[in-house]
């Protein structure tokens, strides 16, 4: 499960580094429980950015997360109700975001049970059974890896919803390891251009 309540919040950022910066500093201030799930989302239009959201158990943190986001500027919505705080725009994104988590079709994962263990070099039925990831694909392979494979987590885990499930992309490294698709800090394309 991911959460009685979901929230939806577009704080109008452009870069995923401060999107998980800012799941993890309302997780920390807030002391959320290890249950809770907090995504990312890419917003496409005239001002593409990235929007959050967050899955909670509990009416008392899903208010308090509601009060830390509205702030804070952001605007917010929430399910079930569907209330919207904030400019237009803004809360239809955040509510998109909401609906996406609530759905588990979309959503990048920054906090989820277990991602805090996913640190060094584990194997892939470690990396399953320590957290909410419920698949491990291989990209470019036709099965997913072994359970024995070692997995290189270089302490930056994201897997994705889909399909209803928490599935990491993953791809071969160097000594027939393991590494998350997703780098901890990407080199930005075509840079200088």
């Amino acid at each position: 499960m991911s959460g009685a309540y979901v929230l939806g919040a577009d704080p109008g950022l452009t870069e995923l580094r401060h999107a998980d910066h800012l799941l993890h500093a309302l997780a920390g201030e807030l002391r959320l429980p290890r249950t809770a799930y907090g995504c990312t989302h890419l917003v496409a239009g005239e001002r593409p950015r990235i929007a959050v959201s967050l899955a909670l158990a509990g009416a008392t943190d899903a208010a308090a997360a509601w009060r830390w986001l509205t702030a804070r500027g952001h605007a917010v919505a929430g399910l079930p109700g569907g209330t919207r705080h904030g400019p237009g725009e803004a809360a239809a994104a955040a509510a998109r975001a909401a609906a996406e988590h609530a759905s588990r079709s979309v959503g990048r994962a920054v906090l989820y049970p277990g991602a805090d263990a996913l640190t060094g070099t584990m194997t892939v039925g470690e990396l399953l059974g320590a957290s909410a990831i419920e698949q491990v694909v291989l990209l470019g392979a036709p099965h997913g890896p072994p359970w024995e494979a070692r997995m290189v987590t270089r302490g930056h885990v994201r897997p994705q919803w889909l399909d209803g499930r928490l599935v990491l992309a993953v791809i071969p490294a160097a000594a027939e390891t393991l590494i998350p698709f997703e780098a901890p800090a990407p080199t930005p394309c075509c840079t200088g251009r």
